[in-house]
């Protein structure tokens, strides 16, 4: 049995220690993605997160008995999902280990043990404190190429989640296609009879639209309305929603975003997509400097990979079923073969959201890389 070591990471070294077991873990997997450093950092601050005006949130860190970083975990409880949802879960995320069963049991034992302290009567992950964080261990497809939103991770370790006596909650799947040279017929009419019927139609944003005229704070709260029913979902704060225009608007290319609105103005569907941007993270090794950067920089404005990443797409409750999927597709086609792309991919989609995932049919799609959340009673 090999003698591990559980911290709570506290000090800038056990913190280093959290951040850079990934480089060694996955040296030489052509399929990893990284975090960006500073992404993991920030994640812990209270200043620069604003999740944890809600939740409380720990770090750990294995060692083993000559002092080798052999693991890592963080143990979440988000007392907004927790009152939404009447339950008491404490969640893990962040979970890294070597191939020992005595390193995960040892890191999942110490969140367990934390979410007990605070009245928590179940575990599940591996979640993040809000539902745009990375969730859902990959439990098929490792031989895929991972992306900046979701995790990637080894065939073992949900074989060690399983023999640990963790089961099933939810499984998400992502839609993969080629991009086709024409919209499909079946969109093109859709998109035609919703022009039509509902006064729908499609809106490319300006910066000053989304900055200066209330855009970005409208897009979100569609997003916080048309998620709430799903799994695990809390609404977003307007601090949450502040960090992320700020974080993420820089990287938007706005020709790939598509919002549809209504003959009155209101919103009622947002498409958020981007350049991937997985083999520029690869080569920045999850750091801006000396030359992340410039790898980033240039997979979004110069060299774009061949893969689109359609990140988020909401329709409005009152609106869907109404073509307005139709109208982003529509929209979005044209653009990605102006843009040289080849393919897309959606992220991770909950296995039982039939109406989302039966409106990807005209494109021939392929389902792949099944995540699960995987909950145990503690």
């Amino acid at each position: 049995m090999r003698k591990v070591n559980v911290k709570e990471v506290k000090t800038k070294r056990e913190m280093d220690d959290f951040v850079r077991l990934t480089e060694r873990l996955y040296a030489g997997c052509p399929y990893y993605v990284p975090d960006m450093d500073t992404d993991i950092r920030d994640t812990f601050d209270l200043r620069k997160n604003a999740g944890l005006d809600f939740s409380e949130i720990q770090p750990f860190i294995a060692y083993d008995e000559n002092g080798n970083v052999v693991g890592r975990i963080a143990g979440i409880v988000n007392h907004r999902a927790n009152e939404k949802w009447h339950t008491k879960n404490v969640r893990f995320g962040f979970i890294e280990f070597i191939d020992d069963k005595d390193v995960s049991a040892a890191l999942l034992e110490a969140v367990e043990h934390w979410g007990r302290e605070r009245g928590m009567d179940c575990i599940q992950g591996p979640m993040g404190i809000f539902d745009f964080d990375k969730e859902g261990m990959l439990v098929e497809d490792f031989d895929r190429m991972g992306s900046m939103v979701t995790i990637y991770n080894p065939p073992y370790y949900p074989e060690h989640l399983e023999a640990l006596g963790y089961e099933k909650e939810v499984d998400w799947l992502q839609v993969s296609i080629e991009v086709p040279k024409d919209v499909p017929a079946k969109y093109a009419r859709v998109a035609a009879l919703s022009k039509e019927m509902f006064g729908l139609h499609t809106r490319k944003l300006t910066k000053f639209d989304i900055s200066r005229c209330g855009y970005g704070k409208k897009v979100f709260g569609l997003l916080n309305e048309a998620y709430s029913p799903l799994f695990g979902y809390t609404e977003m704060s307007d601090r949450q929603i502040e960090t992320y225009l700020k974080r993420y608007l820089p990287l938007l290319d706005l020709r790939m975003l598509s919002v549809v609105e209504d003959e009155k103005g209101e919103l009622v569907g947002v498409a958020i997509t981007m350049p991937s941007l997985s083999h520029a993270l690869r080569k920045s090794k999850g750091r801006l400097w000396p030359l992340g950067w410039f790898y980033l920089l240039r997979a979004l404005k110069w060299r774009r990979e061949e893969k689109a990443e359609m990140f988020l797409v909401a329709v409005r409750p009152d609106y869907q079923g109404l073509g307005v999927n139709a109208l982003f597709f529509n929209d979005l086609i044209p653009v990605y073969n102006r843009l040289g792309f080849r393919y897309a991919e959606t992220g991770p989609q909950l296995e039982d959201n039939m109406k989302e995932l039966n409106q990807w049919k005209p494109l021939h799609p392929t389902f792949t890389k099944r995540r699960r959340c995987y909950k145990k009673k503690l």
